[in-house]
């Protein structure tokens, strides 16, 4: 048998498949039904930052309505009494730490740095045993500099990390003035895993009702050459584990992006399209491909085709369509 194991983030995978946030991972009984299907782990369906915040302040109106403010009650509110949909979340978590084997990864849907790190905690404590920070800031403000729409990433996560002692991965977008320089600098910050890259809504105009909707909201295999060009990239340039996400699809997607140098790769919308039990098809593909080209485990081949060991380093460079006219063929200029 073929070893799938990996590690992520420090934590000892049994296959590098994580299905990632979203309504796949929002019950218990589907993240049992993921493990059962083989998932290696699963980011549980992200809690955002104004859910927290909301919760917060529904919890200090009531104090105030019923007079009981006084720092007992403060210390009571912010360590021990969280409602819905905080203390749903919290309890997923244990529950699932409770239920399943492979690692449960929390997540936070986060904008700013302001008041909700501190529930980072708490999210410790429920036994998560890592937590992803989703971090998007659109950068649709024009008085913004681009400085100060890349600092708000290393407040979250100095945060964040301050404060528990589980690791701390951040999920970027692509919209980044120097990208490559922003991923090295991250590296740099205690988190231990970076994935690549966010997938964000897409908003389409309905022309007949003049109402704004959505659109693709699952992935393609296409939008997988995003995130394998800069996984290639940057593997072997940081120390952070790189995970990649979006597009992969099928077998042939994996070993791509573990060719390409990623530690593990996030699957979403290929499981709503075909249900859990394409995970085990992924995997048994993975498996077919490792035997027949003689690899006894991932490290044998991951990362072999990064932009550090490719014997054409300039392919995941090109950013244009290139055409070579041969003199003496077809499509030749005089």
């Amino acid at each position: 048998m073929t070893n799938t194991t990996t590690s992520y983030m420090g934590l000892k995978l049994k296959n590098p498949i994580i299905v990632s946030s979203s309504g796949l991972t929002d019950t218990l009984g589907n993240i049992i039904d993921l493990e059962a299907n083989g998932a290696g782990a699963v980011v549980v369906k992200s809690l955002f930052e104004e859910e927290i915040l909301m919760d917060a302040e529904d919890n200090m109106n009531k104090m105030q309505a019923t007079g009981f403010i006084y720092p007992e009650t403060f210390e009571y509110f912010d360590y021990d009494e969280i409602s819905d949909p905080v203390g749903d979340y919290l309890k997923l978590i244990a529950d699932a730490k409770a239920k399943v084997k492979i690692p449960v990864i929390a997540s936070i849907n986060c904008v700013t740095a302001n008041k909700w790190p501190d529930f980072a905690k708490r999210i410790q404590d429920a036994g998560a045993d890592g937590i992803e920070l989703n971090i998007f800031p659109l950068s649709s403000d024009p008085d913004r500099t681009a400085e100060e729409n890349d600092q708000l990433y290393f407040d979250i996560i100095n945060s964040v990390t301050s404060l528990v002692t589980i690791p701390v991965s951040v999920k970027i977008s692509s919209y980044h003035a120097a990208l490559s320089n922003f991923i090295k600098r991250l590296s740099q910050t205690p988190i231990k895993g970076i994935v690549l890259f966010n997938r964000y809504y897409r908003p389409d105009i309905d022309i007949n009702t003049f109402e704004y909707t959505t659109t693709n909201v699952l992935s393609t295999p296409a939008e997988m050459a995003l995130p394998l060009r800069w996984i290639s990239i940057m593997s072997g340039r940081v120390s952070n584990d790189l995970c990649a996400s979006t597009g992969v699809h099928n077998s042939e997607g994996l070993v791509k992006q573990l060719l390409a140098g990623a530690k593990a790769v996030q699957v979403c919308s290929a499981i709503y399209r075909n249900g859990p039990s394409h995970i085990r098809e992924m995997l048994d593909g993975l498996q077919r491909w490792m035997k027949e080209h003689g690899f006894d485990n991932i490290d044998a081949f991951r990362g072999k085709m990064s932009q550090v060991h490719s014997h054409n380093p300039t392919a995941m460079e090109r950013v244009q369509f290139m055409q070579i006219f041969n003199k003496r063929g077809k499509g030749s200029k005089g």
